[in-house]
């Protein structure tokens, strides 16, 4: 590095050394995992942004700055996936560098738009693209395959009713980027003083949509009906054999309190029911006795041969009741490793996966006779586009099958059960998240909790009155709009910096 450039650094406040420029950026972006579950400080989301963005815009070649942002994203990463640590161990570090590489234009973009004194116009697309770079980021590692959508900055509102209401408008996208570009004023406001206008600006337009969306947006209609839902968590047990007794035990105490559906976690029941059918009537009987149907989920061998599946059933009286669902979206290295061929080193370092799971093919909604359920397993509740499929399936309850056995005492099981708050806002639907072990919670229509959250130390039954919903919300009748929006506005800035850069070298060819 040109001496220039270290006293433009060491001008700027940012440590001129290489190394601690990284492990700068390491904590600049390390921080927004404290607005998550289990410490929620929700607020600091708004301002979590700053410092990274700070470091990132004052890099003196746009290398640097993509360096920045990958190892903020990395960061990042770590910080809102530490508890995988247990699992996983180092090769937690490898998979969050190799996430954190998807920051890197990011960085670049910040540089382009907010290095050094920029005017206003440059400001003022910052302060569109720059939120816009972030989505893309987000939509990026949603990919199943690179780790799915858990940590999404969007995703710390999750107890926030704006925000919720936001939600339900344009889903966890449109709150991201309202986060981003608050985040993005406020670094706007410190380090470019000349552009303090389009910043305020910009922090007054985010005010008035969200207190528009508060205002106007629809909300779920409601005819008064409800339904009685029984979430029945057992707690860690290791046998599979003991996880189901404790199950059943927990199951007869329901009889005679008027439930409409019970739910048990995810893998609560450790036998394939075609190759153990006495596993099968003791389900059908404690549906008889409690008088409801029981959605269970199998984790096991299928009896087929075809490996091993979790798979949602519904249990009536006399059985089975209509189309089980097994689970598609699986948890990478947790139930299968992706290029087992060159990845499969992972299982010498941790518990990674030893076999890979069997992949369900589509989402079914099931129907006990009076109500329409969505089932989703685990992982799955992450998944915006998910739980938006069944709404328009016809689904009137979205039911979650989790359990975090393996992550009891760290912030997972908190980060898991606020999920299914977005999610039910998202899709008007509300949602049962029921936990084998972890924390089982129930949200309503607009996200709001119902009842008591179980915690991680329990090994009870809880049960809910759920209002059901009517009509379809703005986010499940136009989709992914935010994201569609962020990629056309990133489009037309790039086709117009192709255009100006031709016309610049037009320019110099005709002076010569």
């Amino acid at each position: 590095m040109s001496r220039v450039r270290r006293a433009a650094l060491r001008s700027s406040g940012w440590p001129a050394s290489p190394w601690a420029r990284g492990a700068a950026a390491v904590s600049a972006g390390a921080l927004p995992a404290l607005a998550f579950p289990a410490p929620s400080l929700w607020w600091l989301a708004y301002g979590a942004l700053v410092p990274w963005l700070l470091l990132v815009r004052s890099a003196p070649t746009g290398r640097r700055a993509a360096l920045d942002g990958w190892l903020g994203g990395a960061g990042f990463m770590i910080a809102v996936h530490h508890w995988l640590w247990s699992s996983l161990h180092v090769f937690i570090v490898v998979l969050a560098l190799l996430l954190g590489a998807l920051w890197a234009l990011w960085g670049w973009l910040v540089r382009r738009l907010l290095g050094g004194a920029p005017g206003a116009g440059r400001v003022g697309a910052g302060l569109v693209l720059v939120p816009c770079g972030w989505l893309m980021v987000e939509l990026a590692r949603s990919w199943e395959y690179l780790g799915g959508p858990w940590g999404l900055i969007g995703a710390s509102q999750w107890q926030v009713a704006p925000a919720l209401r936001l939600a339900s408008v344009g889903g966890v996208w449109l709150i991201s980027a309202l986060v981003l570009a608050v985040n993005t004023a406020l670094a706007v406001l410190i380090a470019v003083p000349r552009a303090r206008i389009p910043a305020c600006v910009a922090l007054a337009l985010v005010a008035v949509a969200a207190d528009a969306v508060w205002l106007w947006a629809p909300v779920p209609g409601t005819g008064g009906a409800r339904v009685r839902v029984a979430v029945v968590q057992p707690g860690v047990i290791e046998s599979a054999q003991g996880r189901f007794d404790r199950g059943e035990q927990l199951t007869r105490t329901l009889a005679g309190r008027g439930v409409d559906l019970v739910v048990w976690g995810e893998s609560s029941v450790g036998f394939d029911l075609t190759s153990r059918p006495d596993i099968a009537r003791r389900l059908a009987a404690l549906s008889r006795d409690v008088g409801a149907d029981v959605l269970v989920n199998v984790d096991a061998r299928r009896s087929d041969g075809h490996g091993i599946s979790k798979t949602s059933v519904l249990i009536g009286p006399d059985g089975q009741v209509g189309a089980s669902y097994d689970k598609m979206r699986l948890v990478p290295f947790g139930e299968y490793i992706p290029a087992r061929s060159l990845l499969g080193w992972a299982t010498s370092v941790g518990k990674a996966a030893g076999e890979d799971r069997r992949r369900g093919s589509h989402q079914v909604v099931m129907d006990t006779g009076h109500l329409r359920i969505g089932p989703l397993v685990c992982f799955e509740s992450a998944f915006p586009d998910m739980s938006r499929s069944l709404a328009g399936k016809g689904a009137q309850l979205l039911v979650a099958e989790s359990s975090t056995s393996s992550f009891q005492n760290s912030w997972a099981p908190e980060q898991h059960a606020s999920l299914a708050a977005l999610r039910a806002a998202e899709s008007w639907r509300p949602m049962v998240h029921a936990t084998l072990t972890g924390v089982s919670a129930v949200y309503d229509a607009r996200g709001r909790q119902i009842g008591p959250r179980l915690g991680t130390d329990s090994s009870t039954t809880a049960v809910y009155e759920v209002p059901l919903s009517q009509g379809r919300s703005p986010y499940d009748r136009y989709g992914d709009w935010v994201v569609k929006l962020a990629i056309g506005l990133l489009a037309l800035a790039a086709a117009y910096e192709a255009y100006a850069v031709a016309a610049v070298r037009r320019s110099a060819r005709r002076s010569r």
